[in-house]
């Protein structure tokens, strides 16, 4: 269900300030319960061992696959946070993520 891009994917988000901040693409997947791709990403740069916010959002990639800033879109719905939980907890669960 979930896979990590092969390569390092980064995006640029900007906060309600302004602000920029580069995350990496953690990974994409797509949900046949909700018929939506999703998107989760961490801030650029953090080491395996520490403690971060995931981010997660509702993915809809252009054409060739790339991502913006506007593709991404909020998760408001209780039932699609806890799929996409669930999927996070299974991907930090399996070590072969990590090699």
């Amino acid at each position: 269900m979930a896979k990590e891009n092969p390569e390092i994917d980064k995006i640029t988000l900007v906060d309600d300030n302004g602000d920029e901040a580069l995350y990496e693409v953690l990974f994409t997947f797509h949900s046949e319960e909700f018929d939506k791709s999703y998107i989760l990403l961490v801030p650029d740069g953090v080491e395996e061992d520490e403690q971060v916010d995931v981010q997660a959002y509702i993915f809809n990639p252009e054409e060739d696959g790339e991502a913006k800033d506007g593709d991404l879109l909020p998760i408001e719905d209780d039932a699609e946070w806890a799929m996409v939980e669930e999927v996070l907890n299974t991907f930090l669960d399996d070590d072969a993520n990590f090699e």
